[in-house]
This record gives structure tokens, C-alpha cells and sequence, in this order.
């Protein structure tokens, strides 16, 4: 029989349509994209064609790039417009304040995060930190986001590996709806509902889909979407940009494993990661816990859930996370 579930950290119910459910080899997706060559010449962001992007800076700094941080040629937010509020109650206004960056992960065309080694990884994720790092450091900002479009189904327009970074000077209303509601738990149990999660989740084991000295990945007990997994960090602390070298060699990784189970699990499909988390100097240090969602882009959202705002989910995220786990991520 399906049953409600609902997710503590966003606060919604979600249908687990269990008499639905697929077996989670019916979510492969074949996506042919391994016949991609390493250097296509029309390409901004390959090796040779770096005059056609703005840069903000590239890793190492001389030699052969690895990671090319540059600017969004077509910025949805700029740090150089006007923070200023105009208008009235009905017609509120605010000009297009904020940072839009994109990563380029690899010089070569075809190698996709999945595809690279954990140095390589590494390389990624400490570049990331450090843009983090440093958008954070412009009081304007009350909110920056990284997050990954792979595939047209998830909304990427380029084939050449990349990820984004976006800032922004407001809290959008889900992220400080869920802060609020951490820090409420928080005040009302004495602990972090994200680390009660981690040990309720690590406890049963079930949807638990790898482990490792620092972070531990599992599909959601609620799970929106199938193959749905939140990436956590063992170590209480709210700010992406706090993250150790240590943990960050860690991360590289689990997250390399992770996104090789998708890959070889799921035969490539599409999907998006962010991460979510809360800049320090504006967050309750006690209640919330960064994390990453990565979510496979194997279903789509219909009539129902555009209508009510409640997704429904045709597989057991217990199933999913089995499977995710017996995946050989080599």
C-alpha cells in the first residue's frame, strides 16, 4: 500500500507510491554521451579558446590549466548593479545584485566528474571553496550557491564539464524557511536535526548508500525524487566554506563514488547537485548542517505535484539505495 512520508528537513509530505513501484533497473537511462571527443574547437571552454571567457582565475595559476573559474557570459546577477529597493508594497523591485561564475572542471571536453581521479576531484572542490570562500566575503551577499546541470535534462546548455556558482543579497524563502525550521528543532530538542538524521539514518543502515571517514551519503527517507541522495558531513558545522583540507580530500572521494554509482548504476542519466548551505556570519552556528542533494534526473514531476506542491514517488528509497550501494563504482 503507498504511504506518506514525511521529510523533517524540508517539510514536506511526500506519496511513496509503492504499489507504483519500479524496480530501480526500470530508471536506466541510456544517454550516449561517451563517444564525446576530448577538444571540439568551437567549444569556449576548452584548451586554446580561453580569450573567449572572462576569468576570475585558473588552477595552478601557471602551466597547463586544470580548473578554469570565469565569468557567466550571460550573468543572471552582476556584483556590480545597484543593491537599492524600489517601489511599493504590490511593485517591489531590487536591481540584479549578485555573482554568477561557472567552473569548468577539466581542460578536456569529455572528462566528466565521474571520469576524473580523486586529485582531479580534489582540485575541483578546493576550487569551489575558494570561490566560496571569497563571494562570501562581500557583505552584500546573504546567500551563495553551487550547484551542477548535467545534461540538457537538467537544464545544461554546454557539453564541456562545468558546475556554477550563483550569489545572491536575499534569502530565498524555502532556505530560510528550512533554517528557521532547523533552528526551532534545535531550540525545542537541544541537538541539530541534521546530525539526529546522520545517526537515525546510520543506525538502521537501510537507505544508507556508502559511508567514509568524514561524510555519509543515503537516499532520504522521504525522498522526492528516485535515487534522490543527500551527502553529509560527520562534523557539525553550517558553512561549506569551513570545510578542512582533510575533509575535503575525503569529500573528493566519497562524492567521486557516488557520482560513479549514478553513472554505472543508471547508465549516465542527467542530474543536478547542490549544495546547501549557510554562510557563517549569517547562521545559527548550532543549528544548521551543510549538506549536498544529488538528484538523478530519471522522472519528472506532473499535473499532481505542480498542483499541490507534493511530489510523488514511484520507488522505496530503500530499494534505491540498495541498489546504489551493490554498484561496483571501480
Amino acid at each position: 500500500m503507498s504511504e506518506f512520508r514525511f521529510n523533517r528537513v524540508t517539510g514536506d509530505w511526500v506519496i511513496i507510491a509503492s504499489e507504483r513501484a519500479r524496480r530501480p533497473e526500470d530508471y536506466i537511462i541510456r544517454m550516449n554521451r561517451r563517444d564525446m571527443p576530448p577538444h571540439v574547437s568551437t567549444c569556449p571552454f576548452c584548451v586554446g579558446n580561453e580569450y573567449m571567457t572572462d576569468p576570475v582565475f585558473i588552477e595552478p595559476a601557471n602551466g597547463a590549466w586544470k580548473v578554469r573559474v570565469i565569468k557567466n557570459k550571460f550573468p543572471a546577477l552582476r556584483p556590480d548593479a545597484n543593491p537599492a529597493v524600489e517601489g511599493g508594497i504590490n511593485t517591489r523591485t531590487m536591481s540584479g545584485l549578485g555573482y554568477h561564475e561557472v567552473l569548468i572542471e577539466h581542460a578536456e571536453h569529455n572528462r566528466y566528474l565521474f571520469d576524473q581521479n580523486v586529485d582531479e576531484m580534489k582540485i575541483v572542490l578546493a576550487s569551489l571553496k575558494r570561490r566560496y570562500v571569497e563571494i562570501a566575503q562581500d557583505d552584500r551577499i546573504a546567500l551563495v550557491v553551487i550547484f551542477k546541470n548535467h545534461g540538457a535534462g537538467a537544464g545544461s546548455s554546454l557539453e564541456h564539464p562545468n558546475c556554477q556558482i550563483m550569489a545572491t543579497p536575499v534569502l530565498p524563502n524555502d532556505v530560510r524557511r528550512r533554517t528557521e525550521d532547523a533552528r526551532q528543532f534545535f531550540d525545542e530538542n537541544g541537538k541539530c536535526l541534521f546530525c539526529g538524521i546522520i545517526e537515525d539514518e546510520t543506525k538502521e543502515g537501510k537507505r544508507i548508500v556508502h559511508k567514509s571517514e568524514h561524510f555519509v551519503s543515503f537516499v532520504p527517507f522521504a525522498a522526492i525524487s528516485p535515487f534522490h541522495t543527500w551527502l553529509m558531513p560527520l562534523r557539525h558545522f553550517p558553512d561549506f566554506g569551513s570545510i578542512t583540507d582533510e575533509e575535503l580530500s575525503d569529500l573528493a572521494a566519497h562524492m567521486r563514488r557516488l557520482l560513479r554509482k549514478i553513472y554505472f548504476g543508471l547508465d549516465d542519466p542527467d542530474f543536478n547537485f547542490v549544495v546547501r548551505s549557510i554562510l557563517e556570519r549569517l547562521s545559527d552556528k548550532r543549528s544548521f548542517h551543510w549538506y549536498m542533494s544529488f538528484i538523478p534526473r530519471v522522472a519528472q514531476p506532473a499535473g499532481f505535484e505542480l498542483g499541490s506542491g507534493m511530489y510523488i514517488n514511484a520507488s522505496l528509497p530503500e530499494r534505491c539505495a540498495e541498489f546504489l550501494r551493490k554498484i561496483n563504482a571501480g
